[in-house]
């Protein structure tokens, strides 16, 4: 190896300065010429012994044989870094109802971070009401808490009463009354009641897409698209009472599931809301994605906001 580079250095030698001293009594008068034509026999030269050198791939090559230098940590294999394109880092952040975390990440589409986080501030405040226009999309919202199914049967009637109806109509229960009332039978009776009052009391027949008005009801006036949050998977040993891990088990959650489907409020069973499957989501996340066993990383119930948003292009028959 050291005679090759040897040999090279000669050979440059002479195609350097030979042709160059031959060259420059004839262009002694011309600076510009003979540099010029310096500079393209150096280039020559230097492509001429570029194969007696290390590559620079070479280099790279005997760097990556390094693992651990002085806290210098040196990737070994760059197709390993493919395998990070599919791993997601989920901020675990203080928690508080999946119904206010679900309505923060609405306002996130339409609000700029300033705004999201004053809406925060209050819309976090526990067993609150919350209300916010958004002149700039003319956009009405309104957070009642109603933990309870009877509470929110009496939100339709209070709908009914005042003529005033909503465009998208977003409700869910369960949580508070598993751990509070712990008695499945219980809330598949209230949710058959609270279902019985959206199918009658609404002004049109709760089907999508159905501008049929219901018996007895106002013709004028067009049904809100009605979606179910549903509840999370719970992780019965992350909940962060001793009261919520004996009430809230799996055997329980699982009959509460079962009153859902029973009481025939989602659509799927004939019923008027379109279910947003929080539970799914949630299960999928996983452990990484809670702190408490319960309420899951905003990330999950953006993603749901996103299946609602896709539910009502459909049902509202627009196009992209």
């Amino acid at each position: 190896m050291f005679g090759a580079v040897q040999l090279g250095l000669f050979a440059a030698c002479v195609v350097l300065f030979v042709p160059m001293g031959m060259a420059g009594w004839h262009l002694s008068r011309n600076k510009v010429l003979f540099f010029s034509g310096a500079l393209f026999i150096t280039l020559a030269v230097g492509v001429h012994l570029t194969p007696y050198f290390p590559s620079v791939s070479d280099i790279i090559t005997s760097v990556k044989s390094s693992s651990v230098v002085d806290d210098v940590v040196v990737v070994e294999d760059r197709d390993s870094c493919v395998s990070l394109l599919h791993e997601i880092a989920w901020e675990v952040m203080p928690r508080d109802s999946q119904a206010r975390i679900f309505t923060l990440s609405l306002l996130s589409l339409v609000l700029d971070s300033e705004r999201v986080e004053s809406a925060r501030s209050f819309l976090l405040k526990r067993h609150s009401d919350y209300h916010i226009v958004v002149d700039e999309m003319g956009l009405k919202l309104d957070f009642i808490w109603a933990p309870y199914p009877n509470n929110l049967t009496n939100v339709v009637m209070e709908f009914k009463q005042k003529h005033l109806y909503p465009d998208v109509l977003v409700m869910g229960s369960g949580l508070w009354h598993m751990l509070h009332v712990t008695n499945a039978s219980d809330y598949g009776v209230l949710l058959k009641l609270l279902k019985n009052s959206v199918t009658s009391m609404l002004p049109v027949s709760p089907k999508f897409g159905n501008d049929e008005p219901a018996m007895g009801s106002v013709s004028s006036v067009r049904s809100p698209h009605l979606f179910w949050l549903g509840m999370p998977s719970l992780i019965n040993s992350m909940l962060n009472t001793q009261k919520k891990r004996e009430r809230m088990s799996d055997v329980l959650q699982g009959e509460y599931e079962r009153e859902v489907h029973k009481s025939s409020i989602l659509r799927e069973f004939g019923g008027p809301f379109q279910l947003l499957d929080i539970r799914s989501l949630s299960l999928n996340c996983g452990i990484k994605c809670t702190d408490d066993g319960m309420h899951y990383d905003e990330a999950v119930y953006e993603a749901e906001l996103h299946v609602m948003f896709n539910a009502l292009l459909i049902e509202s028959h627009q196009k992209l």
